[in-house]
Parts: structure tokens; sequence; C-alpha cells
């Protein structure tokens, strides 16, 4: 049974690419700007797209929304991004009714993160939410279903082990180092970026090694101070970008930027560098490898590093799919009530027609004691009536969509009182 699609053929989608079927070079191409996020939330209004909410974050550019034809999101991501039409359908994925909300579930609930478990990707679930509020493109479906998938994430978090151990690439890169580096509370770590993801590395960073070898430089010196005042460490302006690599053993790029902000003149030394680049698109021009000394790793081989250790979680995945079922499915269920909801009213509406009008009929051949009464007696039936159908459909019907519309050829309900949120 289909419960997102209305008798105009629009169905809930969801379409987009993501870290399953891409490299970090293609989901660059497909990263959307802030600006551009706002401006394809407006396009996508006037095209009218309705419940619109996109997803855009280092691992995967989504779109969620009812519209007539996928096409016109995939259209959206390429008018927004620097991706090719070939790519995009050689890349992306698109899902409809159940299997959209499906997928957003398990994003939202970690269990579609690169890292498994990632618990990180709820909080850009609300913040593109909030956008879609913002832009007026969202109605009582999104509500109902973002609120769902939040709190069925919480719910998965608090009562299974799935986000034990690592838990975001910013961990990634600091366990890959602990590995890597035995004396490590020694080493002079560098880090680049102080945006959430450098924020968060910069945590997990303080939790592991010694608070006294780590600096900050950001492009912008107030969040760069503000995070130093925080954490208690060094911080370094801009400008001394080159002197301050030249010190560092060890490098985290996380500046989020749409090309890269570290290039090969930037470092002037031979002695061993590990740069760990953690930003989509890569923020580290490729050819500094050719640079002798220096080691460069992206988040896709952190990711591939690390899920080596993260083999325990997957004891945790059935547990967390359960859990994530039960809320899962209470939103089905709500949407089916829905869904069953505009037939019932217009079969109501249509039955207090055929009674106004036998009333009035009998009311201009004879005297009625009481019409009031008469009238209040009638309503009750047509009520019950309505109430039955409600009732056996809910509790009895194999196929919602099919009983509904036999309701609706029957007594010739008007297609326009039947129609999604």
């Amino acid at each position: 049974m289909n419960y997102f699609k209305n008798s105009n053929k629009i169905q809930f989608y969801s379409i987009g690419i993501s870290y399953k079927k891409t490299d970090a070079s293609i989901r660059g191409l497909f990263s959307i700007s802030e600006e551009n996020q706002n401006l394809l939330l407006e396009k996508g209004k006037r095209l009218g797209c309705s419940n619109l909410l996109l997803i855009s974050t280092c691992n995967r550019t989504e779109l969620y929304a009812f519209t007539q034809n996928p096409q016109i999101l995939l259209d959206l991501i390429l008018e927004f991004s620097l991706g090719t039409q070939a790519l995009l359908k050689e890349n992306s994925f698109v899902f409809h009714g159940q299997a959209a909300v499906q997928h957003l579930f398990e994003v939202g609930c970690g269990l579609d993160s690169q890292i498994l478990g990632d618990f990180e990707i709820i909080g850009q679930v609300k913040k593109s939410y909030e956008q879609s509020l913002k832009h007026k493109t969202a109605h009582i479906f999104l509500d109902r279903l973002v609120n769902s998938v939040i709190q069925s994430s919480r719910r998965v978090k608090a009562q299974t082990q799935l986000s034990s151990g690592a838990t975001s690439v910013s961990y990634a890169g600091v366990q890959y180092i602990k590995d890597q580096f035995i004396n490590l509370s020694e080493k002079k770590i560098l880090l680049f970026g102080t945006g959430k993801l450098g924020r968060n590395t910069c945590e997990n960073l303080l939790k592991h090694t010694n608070h006294e070898s780590i600096t900050l430089i950001n492009r912008s010196s107030e969040k760069a101070n503000i995070l130093g005042a925080k954490f208690d460490v060094k911080v370094k302006p801009l400008h001394s970008l080159s002197e301050e690599i030249s010190k560092t053993d060890i490098m985290f790029v996380a500046t989020g930027a749409q090309t890269p902000t570290i290039e090969a003149h930037h470092i002037k030394r031979e002695k061993p560098l590990l740069i760990l680049d953690l930003s989509i698109p890569r923020n580290v021009n490729q050819n500094i490898v050719h640079l002798p000394g220096v080691t460069l790793l992206h988040m896709d081989e952190l990711t591939e590093l690390t899920n080596k250790t993260l083999e325990n979680r997957q004891e945790h995945l059935p547990k967390a799919i359960q859990v994530m079922n039960e809320i899962k499915n209470e939103f089905f269920e709500w949407v089916e009530s829905r869904q069953m909801v505009p037939t019932i009213t217009a079969l109501q509406s249509k039955l207090k027609g055929y009674k106004d009008h036998e009333l009035q009929k009998m009311v201009t051949e004879k005297e009625f004691v009481d019409p009031d009464m008469v009238m209040e007696i009638t309503d009750k039936v047509v009520q019950k009536l309505t109430g039955k159908f409600a009732g056996y459909i809910r509790q009895n019907s194999d196929n919602m969509e099919k009983d509904l519309e036999f309701i609706q050829q029957v007594f010739k309900l008007d297609d326009n009182l039947i129609n999604h949120e």
C-alpha cells in the first residue's frame, strides 16, 4: 500500500548523492553552499515542491519533497551545485514513498553514516528543518516526520550501544594518530579551521593529547580566539600559517571551503609532516603529496582504516533497527490515518447534503413539530454512518487506497477536498 501518493500522482521522494556511491571529490562537486541552499529552497517552492527538506553535509547532499516528478529535485541539485548531469545520473539515488521515509530515519539514527553510529548528522537534520521552516517549505507532514526521526535518534542512542567508540570523522582522525604515534603527547599539532568539524576535532584532541601541543588557526581570528579561550589552547593569526606548519608534526585541516586552503607554497620544510584533511570538498591540494616528508590522508581513507575498529558496532545494529522501527511504524500509522481523513470528511459532507435535501423536501410538504430535533437526529445518523466506514477501513482494510477510491467513486466525492497536506 502506498501511503504517500495522492490522486494527482504526487509522491514523496528522496534523492541525492551520498558517500556509498561516490568518493570525496565527487561529493565535493555536489556540496551546496549556504547561500545556494537558500536559493534552492525558494526555487523548489516556486516549482510546487511541498514539504521540501535539503540536507547538505560533507558526506551527502539530499532532497526530500512531495513532487510529481523526481527530475525536478535532480535539476535543483544540478542548478545549485558544481556537479554535472552525467555524474549525477551515474551516482545519484532515488527513493519514493515508504522507502524515502525509511532513508531519512536511517540517516537520522546513524545507520546510514560513513561511520556507523555517528549521531552528529541529527544536528544537521534539525538545522535543515529550521531552514525549511524559514522558507515556508515545511508543512504538517514534514513536521511530523522530522520530529519522529529526532525522537527515534534519541532512543537509539539512549537504548543501544550503537554509538560506542568513535562517533565522528574527527574522532577517526584522532584515533588514527593515536595508533601511529606512541609519544603523541610530545608531537606538535596544528588545527586549521574552527567551525563545527574543527571544534569537534579540538575536543577529541584534548581528550587524548597534551593541550599545550595544540595550536589553532582560522580564517576568522575572532572564532579562533573564542575556541582557544574555551579550551585553553594557543591561537595564531592566519598570516603565520606557513610558519606554524614548519613547526608542526601533525596538521588537521577542517576549513570547509569550496576550494583548497592549503597549497604547496604553504609548506616550507622537509621533516616529516602528516596532514589529515577532514574537509568536503578537499581543502588540501593533492599536489603536496609530491613534497618530501609529507603524508596526506583524506577522511575517506581515515574511514576505511577505522572501520576495522568499529566491527563490534554491528552487534548492536539489530537492536538499533528495532528501536528505530517502533517509531517509524508509529509515523506510518499516523500517515495512514491522515490519508483516510479527507475521504471520510468528504463523505460526511456528501451525506449531509443528501440529508439536507430530503429534509427540505419534507419541510415543504409537511409541518414538523420540532424541525431542530429532526436535524439533530439526522446529523447523528450521518456521523454514525461515516464512523462505520472509518472504523471498517481502519480495522479491516487490506488495501486502504483501493477502498478509499471505491468510496470516492460510489459517492462521487469532490477531488478538491481530497488532498495531502
